[in-house]
């Protein structure tokens, strides 16, 4: 088999030429967006010295995605998702670019740090549920890990390259130089949106009952046993394991004794082991089950933030950052094509909608309470209370889906396949839609299955 026909076996969303031309734009785009994250987070430094303003800072940033994401789900169920795309896209530009002219003429301060933060975040509310429902309108069920995937290892490709590039640029050209980049790459994004080729959406009813729709998608993803369970796992990390991030310039600074480039250095070895886990789960992921590698990933996540606590050195805290990073790779890859496979057509933005209030919105949480506890008992209690968070929270998903039955109906099913018959088990009394589906297995598994 040639190296051509090798890579389109392992990742076949890129025989659709409108998600290249998707993962194209988002991949420079990331590439930018880190080099902005670096600069941003020691901008505030540089303007406040104290990690609690810098989680301050992060959460009223990220507030805009608690309140209106939701309402971006139902927004992405009724819209053409690429010109909706392409618009938000555009504003971000513009806040990339104001953020460089204000610190390249000594103008910028914390409340304007908090402004354009603010107007990113209303815009990342509405973009980050459309984006993702958008996925699917370019490749289809069949390759949708594959796609997912994909774009996790271009996302997270850009957290390698993005930082270090964003370390060379704050020593030689200043932080502002940072701002105009990211506003550039913006561009590729931009121009990568306006050359697919794609259909008529469907129409839709130009009135909106909100209140109607965001109750049946709520409704939807609550009432079902495996969504809200993703779902509440999910909220979990935000609060209490990608906190991490935010604070890892205050790590590096009052643990390490490193600058900027070693902040730099530890980002980009969390994208190097998500970018491991991306690319292992794009050319593996149909054998996987999602829900056990989404739930043994918060569990590893867990001990990793234990352990980087613990260590007072930058090359072992970047191997613990690694495989951190694949931790979270891991998790967020499987919990987002499962949701994604399980909704209804008609309900995926606002699935996608809740899983970004969830993953996102929750995150002004994760950053106050992290740079509370940082800024009174240190960075290590903030990572180390994180870590047993989040481990505890797999291990009650296990033990709430209760293994033993997943293990007994596994034993029976390999049982009847050695006899050349297949095991047919009822559904639990009671279980409907998808929940019956998750306790018989469309594959295999009962419980934490894919």
């Amino acid at each position: 088999m040639s190296a051509l026909a090798t890579v389109a076996a392992a990742f076949p969303s890129l025989r659709h030429r409108n998600f290249r031309l998707f993962l194209f734009g988002q991949f420079l785009s990331q590439v930018g967006t880190w080099i902005q994250t670096v600069a941003h987070g020691w901008l505030v430094l540089e303007l406040t010295g104290s990690p609690f303003l810098l989680g301050l800072v992060t959460m009223l940033g990220s507030l805009p995605i608690l309140l209106f994401t939701l309402y971006g789900g139902v927004v992405a169920d009724r819209v053409d998702k690429r010109r909706f795309i392409l618009l938000l896209q555009c504003g971000m530009l513009v806040e990339a670019l104001a953020l460089g002219v204000l610190t390249q003429f000594g103008l910028i301060s914390v409340p304007w740090v908090i402004v354009l933060a603010v107007f990113f975040g209303f815009l990342s509310a509405f973009e980050v549920p459309a984006r993702q429902a958008f996925v699917m309108d370019l490749v289809g069920k069949q390759d949708l890990m594959n796609a997912i995937a994909l774009n996790s290892s271009a996302f997270n490709v850009s957290r390698v390259i993005g930082p270090a590039i964003a370390g060379g640029i704050i020593a030689a050209a200043g932080i502002a130089a940072c701002f105009y980049l990211n506003g550039l790459s913006f561009v590729a994004v931009i121009f990568s949106l306006a050359s697919m080729q794609l259909g008529a959406m469907r129409p839709v009813s130009a009135s909106i009952d909100v209140r109607a729709a965001m109750r049946e998608g709520f409704t939807y993803v609550f009432g079902e046993a495996w969504p809200r369970t993703l779902v509440l796992l999910t909220a979990t990390l935000s609060i209490f394991g990608f906190s991490f991030l935010t604070m890892l310039p205050v790590f590096a600074r009052d643990v390490l004794g490193v600058g900027a480039a070693g902040y730099g250095a530890l980002l980009a070895a969390v994208g190097i082991g998500a970018t491991g886990a991306a690319l292992t789960l794009a050319a593996y992921g149909s054998r996987a089950r999602q829900g056990r590698v989404s739930i043994a990933s918060a569990g590893i996540l867990g001990v990793m933030l234990v352990t980087i606590a613990l260590l007072p050195w930058l090359v072992p805290a970047m191997i613990v950052c690694a495989l951190a990073g694949a931790a979270m790779a891991a998790a967020g890859i499987a919990t987002n094509t499962l949701l994604q496979r399980l909704s209804p057509d008609h309900l995926r933005g606002r699935v996608m909608g809740f899983y970004s209030f969830v993953a996102l919105g929750m995150a002004p949480f994760g950053a106050l309470q992290a740079g509370w506890v940082a800024e009174h008992f240190g960075v290590r209690v903030a990572f180390a209370l994180g870590g047993l968070f989040c481990g505890s929270a797999a291990a009650a998903v296990v033990w709430w889906f209760d293994p033993r039955k997943a293990m007994a109906l596994e034993r029976a099913e390999k049982t009847a396949e050695l006899a050349g018959r297949v095991v047919t088990p009822e559904p639990p009394q009671g279980a409907t839609g998808a929940e019956a589906q998750i306790a018989l297995g469309s594959q295999k598994g009962p419980a934490i299955q894919d």
